[in-house]
């Protein structure tokens, strides 16, 4: 079977089992909460950044808060989630940048977030798919782990697994594939023990331990 005849079945699969509905691992309740919450997810499990952030969004309610915090504070704020020293730094300088450049908004150009300190193409994706609805790929290790399997990719750096699903993936599915994937990837195909004999995919999946 070729790769443009499985991926229809690969996507309808996904759909059926995980549903159609948008939706984003990480709390948030406005654009820049969720941006620095993706600053923080970087080597970091979701979980526990949204705890740590249950009590970061209180202590600092606003772009400013964060843009006027006190580095050392913050790094022992955000401690748990590692790499905390960089992590602060750039959430300290991004939140300047928004509030002297964006008046504290969040931008939704590629080119723009980018330029924001700590912010990849990665954590843009994720703000642009999530908050402004524009069709985008994040390209997290479960998305490039499993997209590797299935003969997606044969790529190993994000941005151009990112360019090689976009060009076969349909557009309407480029945001729903990534958050199928991170399920998939968290409950059956287990990085160090995926459970080949209960995945829906295992019988169109190249890469399927025949157990």
């Amino acid at each position: 079977m070729t790769i443009k005849e499985r991926i229809p079945l690969i996507l309808d699969r996904l759909d059926t089992e995980y549903g159609t509905e948008y939706v984003c691992y990480l709390n948030h309740e406005n654009p820049w909460q969720l941006l620095i919450a993706t600053i923080l997810s970087a080597q970091c499990t979701d979980e526990r950044v949204n705890i740590v952030t249950r009590d970061l969004f209180v202590k600092y309610p606003s772009v400013s808060a964060f843009a006027d915090a006190d580095l050392s504070e913050l790094e022992q704020d955000i401690r748990s989630t590692g790499f905390y020293h960089n992590k602060a730094r750039n959430i300290i300088a991004c939140c300047r940048t928004l509030r002297e450049v964006y008046n504290c908004e969040v931008p939704s150009d590629i080119e723009e977030l980018t330029s924001l300190p700590g912010v990849g193409r990665k954590t843009a994706n994720v703000i642009r798919g999530n908050i402004y609805h524009i069709p985008s790929i994040v390209v997290d290790t479960h998305v490039k782990r499993i997209s590797r399997k299935l003969c997606l990719t044969k790529e190993e750096d994000p941005v151009k697994i990112e360019f090689d699903l976009m060009k076969k993936l349909p557009k309407d599915h480029w945001i729903i594939y990534n958050i199928h994937i991170i399920r998939l990837g968290r409950t059956v195909c287990i990085a160090q023990r995926p459970r080949c004999s209960e995945c829906f995919l295992s019988d169109i999946c190249p890469s399927c331990r025949k157990l």
